[in-house]
């Protein structure tokens, strides 16, 4: 039988309680959910929906006490406290409804239907191995914090406005930084309407590709200052329908034939614009990339 120091310490409390639950410690809240507090401050503020908790939490299946999930695997540095905002109660009588019954330095315990968790909680299509239909579960909670949702919602926009901040500056930048690249690297040719500069490297053969064709391309993408962000070297080149790639690319390799190679200077706007991509390319950023047509396969008619 799977139990933890902390489960276990929990099971010490409550034994004797008198209830109307089916579970001896227990006690049944007008929603069904079976209760137990270890400690408890009555005349401390709840949780609330939406608010923001620091919790620890070890959730069992009460026929075996096997352990299902326990906080501590997943959180950060390992002391077992994670934290998420309360989104509202998934079904009555759900652990979200036992959280809203708890305050900031509260311990409980709580039994839900192991159904009732896996398929509304959780939105599982069906009950995991191991998991019947008649089982419930026994999950213990100790609620470390509290960010209230107005605290939340103020820090959101906060983030908000300095990302609209950083934005705006990288739009500003990015027309400058251009012109500056252009310049240092003696890029002579004149952009297309677009913003795009083509400077071709070698010329291909043969019909260029349309919009529906799908491309065979070798491909290198950088930053400005050099920073490999993308590369199909020493891989596979990549296969895709021209229209489904980004349009700084769509309207290049309409430009060029099979076997040719070109270098493309991108503006954000037909790149990743104002929205960037991960971590390596932020926004407003304009790119660089070193493309080869390998091949065309004309799109079924």
């Amino acid at each position: 039988m799977k139990q933890t120091l902390f489960f276990a310490a929990a099971l010490a409390f409550g034994l004797g309680a008198c209830s109307d639950s089916q579970f001896d410690g227990f006690k049944r809240a007008e929603s069904g959910l079976h209760y137990r507090f270890f400690t408890q401050d009555e005349n401390a503020k709840k949780v609330e929906e939406g608010d923001g908790i620091l919790i620890r939490y070890v959730i069992m299946n009460h026929r075996n006490d096997s352990v299902i999930v326990d906080s501590k695997t997943v959180s950060r540095d390992g002391s077992g406290y994670t934290g998420f905002g309360l989104q509202g109660s998934t079904f009555k009588g759900s652990l979200e409804d036992g959280m809203m019954m708890m305050a900031k330095g509260d311990s409980a315990e709580f039994i839900v239907r192991a159904d009732s968790f896996f398929l509304k909680s959780m939105r599982y299509n069906e009950l995991p191995p191991g998991i019947r239909k008649d089982d419930f579960l026994r999950a213990v909670f100790k609620i470390k914090d509290i960010t209230p949702k107005d605290e939340i919602e103020k820090e959101r926009k906060a983030q908000m406005e300095e990302q609209e901040k950083q934005m705006k500056e990288a739009e500003g930048l990015e027309m400058p930084a251009i012109e500056k690249y252009i310049t240092d690297n003696k890029i002579t040719v004149k952009p297309t309407a677009s913003g795009v500069y083509y400077i071709e490297k070698k010329k291909g053969s043969g019909p260029s590709p349309s919009p529906e064709d799908t491309v065979v391309v070798h491909y290198k993408g950088t930053l400005f200052d050099g920073t490999v962000f993308d590369s199909s070297e020493g891989r596979e080149p990549i296969v895709y329908p021209l229209n489904r790639l980004i349009p700084g690319w769509i309207e290049a390799l309409q430009m060029m034939k099979k076997g040719g190679k070109a270098q493309l200077v991108i503006p954000s706007s037909m790149a990743y614009g104002p929205q960037g991509a991960g971590r390596d390319i932020p926004p407003y950023t304009p790119l660089v990339f070193e493309l080869e047509l390998l091949d065309i396969k004309p799109a079924k008619k």
